[in-house]
């Protein structure tokens, strides 16, 4: 039987969120395998209560996109791997929000991609959250049209504090994680970032009652959430891109402008972990990848974009990636779960 792990609870008042990464003292000091209960606010602070709260009146640059943190582990240095296993994340509000701008989004000008055309409207859509169901609600705004879609909570951003003092805002994604925007990132998903500085720092929120691959409005549906994670840490052998692992696959991301080079860290990652699992020479772990990987984009809409690769852990055989530990963090899920 696995052993209940020590549990901690972080509820962050308005003072205490992040904006950042980098550039902040923890708010807690936790031991690697410890579970940690914590609430996160949605990307617009929780100001955005109707479609007329357009997020350009009721929100303030830059304190957009907060996240809950920074958590310190206690023993991580810098070259180590944080993991972070998510157990469980629920909507925490009946509603979310999504949101288009003028100058933001995938299918607009954008301040670095400048057009003669006019700027998109800013409007706000609410959904209607139904955990118990499963489902959110889209409703158009300009007709009666409306349609369930099925509930997929994740979070957007989470990450560690980036190397060399350096501090990003959180709406940005990188090496350190940040607002990676990928649906990947959902319960059952353990994620591995390389730790740079001591206790490794790892914020999250940004929290999606679902997004499309892509995010290509520029927003999900954006929701606070309550949310449970296992953070644990391996010493050595941190990753130089964040990865994540679930039941079916391996995950590398990356993150940079132009999207073909998000695509090629991603891919690049992929095919050397790849290698090193099966003990195959880079090519032979090029051509692997090449023909059983998958590429869904993460987010074509912030300040960098996200790509991810993915192979089907079914083709590793009896390799173990980081010694079998998402399997060991699965169970202390499970056991948390039944016992809570």
């Amino acid at each position: 039987m696995t052993t209940l792990p020590e549990i901690v609870r972080l509820t962050p008042s308005a003072e205490d969120y992040a904006y950042t990464f980098g550039g902040r003292a923890p708010l807690v000091t936790v031991r690697p395998g410890t579970v940690v209960e914590l609430t996160t606010e949605d990307c617009f602070g929780g100001k955005v209560r109707g479609t007329g709260d357009l997020p350009s009146q009721v929100c303030v640059f830059p304190y957009l996109n907060p996240v809950t943190g920074p958590i310190a582990v206690a023993g991580a240095e810098p070259g180590d791997v944080l993991a972070v296993h998510f157990v469980e994340i629920v909507p925490a509000r009946d509603h979310g929000i999504s949101s288009t701008f003028p100058h933001f989004g995938a299918l607009t000008a954008t301040h670095t991609t400048a057009m003669l055309h006019a700027p998109l409207e800013e409007r706000v859509w609410i959904y209607d959250l139904d955990v118990a169901a499963g489902l959110c609600r889209f409703q158009a705004r300009n007709s009666e049209f409306s349609v369930d879609l099925p509930l997929d909570p994740m979070h957007g951003t989470v990450g560690v504090a980036p190397a060399a003092g350096e501090v990003l805002a959180s709406i940005t994604p990188g090496a350190h994680g940040g607002n990676l925007d990928t649906p990947e990132m959902r319960a059952g998903t353990t994620a591995y970032f390389g730790v740079n500085v001591e206790g490794g720092l790892l914020a999250i929120g940004d929290g999606h009652a679902r997004q499309g691959e892509g995010e290509v409005c520029g927003t999900a549906v954006e929701a606070a959430m309550r949310t449970t994670v296992v953070v644990d840490l391996i010493k050595g052998g941190g990753p130089a891109w964040p990865r994540l692992e679930n039941d079916s696959y391996l995950i590398s991301t990356g993150s940079a402008r132009p999207l073909e080079d998000a695509f090629r860290i991603s891919q690049h990652d992929l095919v050397g972990w790849t290698g090193e699992l099966l003990g195959l020479d880079h090519l032979d772990a090029y051509q692997l990848v090449s023909q059983a990987g998958l590429a869904p984009a993460a987010n074509v809409c912030d300040t960098n974009y996200t790509m991810v690769a993915k192979l089907p852990k079914a083709l590793l055989g009896s390799a173990q990636p980081y010694d079998g530990l998402h399997t060991r963090l699965r169970a202390v899920a499970q056991a948390y779960l039944h016992h809570r």
